[in-house]
């Protein structure tokens, strides 16, 4: 799994500094749109909008915007009608995808994945054939600079998390879905404000891609989460660090 982890934390790190931010900002207007009319336009008892307002103050997105895109989903204002959509795939070497997407057109949506999958050595799967190779769980990101790994291991494990890893210049907590929003307080109340905090979904078992066909899978993740209806890409591919960060290094 490190390699895939490795490369979400690249992800994360272009995310906020990306020259496509208006693409990124469109993304977030629609996840804040459908959360808000699925579960209402409070964020306090809406824990899916509240992350979605987060993302997007932690991307400098304007107060203005995102009150517009939440009244648009309560129907306060005019807007589109947003829908989510996962679509089920399999990548170069037998990697599986899980591709989750908010889009106004699901036709239009399913034909461009499935051009950015023929293009990359992809296809896509039946419903369900993919599915039960993930679970959903919690997973914060915490900055070591601040604060040590005994004094975050003691909080999050009392708040209920599952585990706690060392990854490059962060700690990662995971848990389950349940404990999520506990810990995330738990963590804030000591005065520090986790860099990334998000449910995902995690592979049971992971899938080691070398070679060609590993810039091949990372080509085609790149390309998936390029496009404006997609939210999320989780795979369960495993490429060494290296390979990633040679990748990275190039783009």
């Amino acid at each position: 799994m490190s390699g895939h982890s490795k490369w979400s934390q690249i992800r994360r790190k272009k995310a906020i500094t990306d020259t496509k931010r208006g693409r990124i900002f469109t993304q977030i207007i629609k996840e804040m749109t459908i959360a808000s009319r699925l579960g209402g336009g409070d964020p306090s008892g809406n824990p899916r909008l509240r992350m979605a307002i987060e993302k997007a103050k932690a991307s400098n997105m304007p107060a203005e915007n995102i009150k517009r895109a939440i009244m648009k989903g309560t129907g306060e204002l005019p807007g589109m009608a947003y829908e989510d959509a996962t679509y089920e795939a399999y990548g170069p070497g037998g990697v599986a995808l899980l591709i989750d997407a908010v889009t106004d057109n699901k036709t239009r949506t399913v034909s461009d994945i499935r051009h950015i999958l023929d293009q990359h050595g992809g296809k896509l799967a039946a419903s369900g054939s993919v599915s039960y190779q993930f679970h959903k769980m919690g997973h914060l990101a915490v900055s070591s600079r601040l604060v040590g790994e005994d004094d975050l291991l003691a909080l999050v494990l009392e708040a209920g998390a599952d585990d706690l890893k060392t990854e490059g210049e962060h700690f990662t907590v995971i848990c389950t879905p349940e404990t999520f929003e506990q810990i995330k307080r738990a963590i804030e109340e000591k005065g520090v404000v986790p860099d990334h905090a998000e449910l995902q979904m995690f592979p049971e078992n992971t899938v080691k891609v070398e070679g060609k066909e590993a810039e091949q899978v990372l080509q085609l993740v790149e390309a998936l989460e390029d496009h404006d209806d997609i939210q999320h890409v989780y795979g369960n591919f495993d490429i060494d660090e290296k390979v990633i960060a040679e990748y990275d290094g190039r783009g």
